[in-house]
């Protein structure tokens, strides 16, 4: 266990605004820790991500570019820096650095660590999505299963479903003419908390998802709270996107998740919210049969002229992805040749 560090996460930028955000802890265990055990050394590291303590009103001090500004972290630990651009920033990823520079139980520490902040590239979309049973198995609505799973299976013994990859990866192409530059924006937004942001980023790059900026839940710190992970109230995740949406209102998004909790529910109050921004909604269905209840949600969608989809496999998100014109039956060719040469290779 490291005694204190930061933990940055994935910022984002409009040409008017940077927003980048972190938390402080007072000890937080390190990667190696976390992510190359397994059996029962990885259930201690899972609950080890679960018993970690953040650091109230401690003095943190952004640096990026020519800006230089201090805050303090909230009762939790979390801190948030939401400035003013002098002139907009070049598009794609930037690195930005926060330190640490305060006393913790009589001792004093200064220290960096350096973070990513995105700027999206002109045009085409933006993909709002869930993570859970939304691009990886979790079991949301077996909780002892979702626990059982959580605990025993590492990174790279998770799995998300299948062709769901190609999906993200044909979408972040979506509306553009080429598919080996710039790429659409991705953002995460999730009720997992933020004690599994490090896995959660390991798990998309390992599996080749595109690279997103994560929105979580709050962290918690208790054995308690790591048996109600995931559940509770999802307000937050309405008013995550809809801080989005705002953030950026002259793009188009994609919302994706799936019908295990409140996904269809929220989604539709961002469609009537901003019925001139959302493009198209995809809800995964999780159980063998489709539910009445998110089928009526699908309807009210598509009556405010959002394309829907309610679906069991990613295949058939593809052919409606196709079929509706977000992507082009070019581009899934583009894709399938090209991971027929890295299979050949």
């Amino acid at each position: 266990m490291k005694k204190c560090e930061l933990k940055l996460y994935r910022g984002y930028a409009n040409p008017n605004e940077m927003v980048v955000f972190g938390h402080a802890f007072r000890r937080y265990p390190s990667a190696k820790d976390l992510y190359d055990r397994k059996g029962f050394k990885y259930i201690n590291s899972i609950l080890q991500l679960f018993t970690i303590k953040t650091i109230a009103n401690a003095r943190v001090i952004l640096k990026f570019g020519d800006i230089k500004v201090e805050t303090r972290t909230l009762k939790d630990g979390f801190f948030e820096f939401n400035l003013p651009l002098q002139q907009p920033l070049d598009c794609g990823w930037h690195n930005y650095e926060v330190c640490f520079e305060d006393e913790v139980d009589g001792e004093k520490h200064s220290f960096s660590r350096k973070g990513e902040l995105l700027v999206p590239y002109e045009g085409a979309y933006s993909i709002i999505s869930d993570i859970d049973d939304t691009f990886l198995i979790s079991y949301s609505g077996h909780l002892l299963k979702k626990l059982y799973v959580m605990l025993t299976k590492n990174v790279e013994s998770r799995m998300p479903f299948e062709d769901v990859v190609k999906h993200y990866r044909l979408l972040s192409f979506a509306g553009r003419e080429k598919s080996d530059t710039e790429g659409n924006t991705f953002f995460f937004v999730s009720s997992s908390e933020w004690n599994l942001y490090e896995f959660i980023v390991r798990f998309t790059h390992y599996n080749g998802l595109p690279k997103a900026v994560l929105k979580l839940k709050s962290v918690k710190d208790s054995l308690g709270d790591f048996l109600m992970t995931g559940r509770g109230s999802h307000d937050h995740k309405e008013r995550k996107i809809r801080n989005i949406i705002k953030f950026y209102p002259h793009l188009k998004f994609i919302l994706l998740g799936d019908d295990s909790q409140r996904d269809p529910h929220i989604y539709e109050v961002i469609c009537k919210t901003f019925p001139m921004s959302i493009r198209a909604v995809y809800i995964r269905q999780t159980e063998s049969s489709p539910k009445q209840v998110i089928t009526q949600h699908m309807e009210t969608i598509s009556g405010l002229g959002v394309d829907t989809c309610y679906f069991r496999h990613s295949s058939e998100a593809i052919l409606h992805s196709v079929k509706v014109g977000i992507i082009t039956q070019d581009q899934v060719m583009d894709f399938e040749r090209k991971e027929a040469e890295l299979h050949i290779q």
